[in-house]
């Protein structure tokens, strides 16, 4: 016997014991490997866990069956691949090939799996009606709506007359009147409007419905009622450490007080209920808003504050008294790791905090097994756990913006390295903002611009200005606030905290106030990214086994034509015609000048929602006030002459339907209600009418014009649906 060390796919030695007795053993020719596999396993992941995102329909026993199947048996051929090349039966090079193959296979069908198995993991009833009455719940969250409102998050939820297994798990429920807030853990009781999750404005669009299941939401809505105390707070352990961190989070905003106050007690602790919707808007149109949700950017910072400040206290106390202590690295990296794990209780541990948790906890790790801490591994490491753990992260744009720059900044870590030593000292940290800033932002705007249909002009010059003050004086101030706060000494800190957070809002605010801040864009189609992703991932890892050069630069050509193919794809998409909300409240037709809904109010969030998609910065009046549609409120009319036949479009109110019933829908006319047909009748020949029974069994409906034809989509196209869409229809 004799032992031969080789190489596996993944970089790691194997050794294996070869009898020299077997003549048609083949030996494997010597493979110089990179990064290896490991960077591939979250792409393939995701490509499986995109899949099941994708599927219209939900899938059933026989499509989990088929997953289990395809998955067992691509394992068998990655496993069986190596033994058939040492026997002589393949070459190692299609060996390679077939392992490759089959561990992908192997892992896209797991991804499939893992998403399927945590929609069914957190299933819990929906609301499948309006409610009005009183709710009764457990306080488990308090933030900040869009509008401007605090909204309470209930869960052991009770509903008047609405049995436990319809009752949802959790609802969300805005406040229009309150004086004093309740705290985590309080059950209250108010009586409230409550609706199921909203679909979709118009297919294609934001599902919200997805997220509420994956967040076990049932119900959300709004009271006018003051909110009455039933018990007072629980022993809860979880809600009781939330209660601190809301008490914490009080005081820094009165220590600190205004704005300021309220962005510092949102990047320590997560609770942004005191943020105003202004400072919310004038950070996005700075490109500062992501400052303001805890992510990896403050998780390294505050990382690496305390590494760096370990390491210094250490090097002081050996120079002090010649003591060995032992690797500082290694014990700076566990104090780090330490402090992340505190800021994650702190900051309440959401989705983006855990998953920044997972990033520099996965780096630091590497730091004391004595690994590059920066690299593609660590970040395939943490990208692989968080998909694992929460497959449906995949879809946040935090989730794809956070490791896109991660990437694209380790990618050009290496060059800096050799670029940074030829600078003056001076210059060095200079540069290197700008180059972090320029990359990071290079890498997200793509993914902002498909998710929120905006492009900042200045975030480039804006986090400039910013990104520092944070880590200098924002992040350092927190870490030792609280470190002070036990002997009453954190006053200092805090206001070190204070003026950077106020400089920050200062900055967005003169940003903001430029000309051509923000630009708005069309809405891309849904393929855009997925393609853009695959064909920046095919570009950017490195090779996966013994590849010649020609084939290495083929699989990237490929993912760079993906990249300019969705580009294309998104700049020549076509924005539907006609668009009819969900509840047919609001209809919108597409003009030269831009899209003019029926009336100047009504049906105001599709409206907004419709316009920014279109890339219009108009408001709903501005928009409507274009002459196309006419007639009274009750009864609007509007003319188009795009296609060989003239088509009329109304938009009428239940009670003029009824008054109008019998002449109203003629040939080439489209008909929206706001209520039900009083005759039944769902249609007539060359006529479509869209009522209240259309709009429930098709959703919010988008109508494209052509030549001599309607093309109608809807958001509920499939009979089955999926979980999310089904449960509320």
């Amino acid at each position: 016997m004799t032992e031969s060390v080789k190489t596996s796919l993944i970089g790691l030695p194997v050794v294996r014991r070869e009898r020299l007795a077997s003549q048609s053993a083949v030996p494997r020719p010597p493979v110089t490997l990179r990064a290896g596999l490991l960077p591939w396993i979250p792409f393939w992941l995701a490509l499986g866990i995109g899949g099941w995102f994708l599927l219209r329909d939900e899938p059933g026993r026989k499509f989990y069956a088929a997953l289990v199947l395809i998955g067992g048996m691509s394992l068998l051929l990655s496993l069986a691949a190596p033994r058939l090349a040492e026997t002589g039966r393949i070459g190692w090079p299609w060996a390679d090939r077939l392992r490759l193959v089959g561990l992908a296979l192997c892992l896209i069908t797991l991804g499939a799996g893992l998403a399927g198995g945590r929609a069914h993991m957190v299933a819990a009833p929906v609301l499948g009606f309006r409610y009005y009455g009183p709710v009764e719940g457990r306080v488990i969250g308090i933030d900040r709506s869009s509008s401007d409102r605090i909204r309470l998050l209930l869960d052991r939820v009770r509903l008047h007359k609405v049995p436990p297994t319809r009752t949802p798990e959790r609802v969300r429920v805005s406040l229009h009147d309150y004086e004093t807030l309740p705290v985590p853990g309080q059950q209250v009781m108010l009586t409230a409007h409550l609706a199921p999750p909203a679909g979709p404005t118009e297919p294609g669009a934001f599902d919200f419905r997805r997220l509420a299941w994956f967040e076990r939401l049932g119900a959300v809505g709004y009271a006018r009622t003051p909110v009455l105390t039933v018990a007072p707070p629980a022993g809860d352990g979880l809600l009781s450490m939330h209660r601190l961190r809301m008490n914490l989070a009080e005081s820094m905003r009165q220590k600190i007080g205004g704005q300021a106050g309220a962005v510092a007690a949102a990047l320590m602790t997560g609770d942004r209920s005191g943020i105003a919707e202004q400072t919310n808007q004038i950070m996005r149109d700075s490109n500062l808003y992501h400052i303001i949700s805890i992510s990896g950017l403050h998780m390294s910072m505050l990382a690496g504050f305390v590494y760096a400040g370990l390491r210094l206290v250490g090097t002081a106390i050996q120079g002090a008294t010649g003591l060995r202590p032992g690797p500082l690295h290694k014990l700076a990296a566990a104090g780090a790791l330490t402090a992340a794990g505190v800021y994650l209780w702190l900051s309440g541990g959401g989705v983006a905090t855990e998953r920044s948790f997972v990033m520099v906890a996965v780096m630091l790790l590497a730091i004391i097994a004595d690994r590059r801490a920066v690299s593609l591994r660590t970040v395939a490491v943490a990208a692989t756990i968080v998909l694992v753990v929460k497959p449906e992260a995949l879809t946040d744009p935090g989730f794809q913006m956070s490791f896109a720059a991660t990437v694209a900044l380790i990618l050009v870590h290496e060059p800096w390295l050799k670029v940074s030593p030829h600078l003056t000292w001076w210059t060095r940290p200079i540069l290197m903002l700008v180059v972090s800033s320029l990359v990071a932002s290079l890498a997200t705007a793509p993914i902002a611009a498909a998710h929120f249909g905006r492009m900042t002009q200045y975030g480039l010059l804006a986090n400039m200005l910013v990104v520092p003050v944070v880590g200098v004086l924002v992040m350092p101030g927190g870490a030792m606030a609280a470190l002070l706060a036990p002997i009453g000494l954190a006053q200092p800190a805090l206001w070190l905290m204070g003026v950077g957070t106020s400089w920050m809002l200062m900055i967005a605010q003169w940003i903001a106030d430029l000309r051509g801040a923000v630009m708005l864009i069309p809405a891309a189609p849904n393929s855009v990214l997925p393609v853009m992703a695959i064909g920046a991932v095919l570009v950017t890892l490195g090779p996966m086994g013994g590849y010649h050069r020609a084939a290495l630069f083929s699989r990237r050509l490929a993912g760079a034509v993906l990249m300019v193919g969705a580009i294309i794809l998104w700049l020549t998409d076509r924005r539907p015609d006609i668009l009819i909300s969900a509840q047919g409240d609001a209809v919108a037709i597409m003009t030269p000048a831009g899209r003019v809904p029926s009336k100047p109010t009504g049906g105001s969030f599709a409206v907004r929602n419709w316009l920014e998609a279109d890339g219009n910065p108009a408001d709903q009046v501005q928009a409507a006030a274009h002459q196309l549609w006419r007639g009274e409120a009750s009864n609007r009319v509007a003319k188009l002459t795009q296609s060989a036949n003239p088509l009329l479009i109304r938009h009428l109110t239940k009670s003029s339907a009824e008054q109008n019933s019998g002449t109203f829908c003629q040939n080439q006319e489209i008909v929206v209600i706001t209520g039900r047909l009083s005759d039944g009748k769902t249609s007539k020949e060359g006529c479509l009418i869209v009522d209240t029974d259309y709009l429930r069994i098709h959703g919010a409906t988008a109508i494209y014009l052509h030549q001599n034809r309607l093309e109608i989509i809807s958001t509920e196209t499939s009979p089955q649906k999926r979980f999310w869409s089904s449960s509320s229809s």
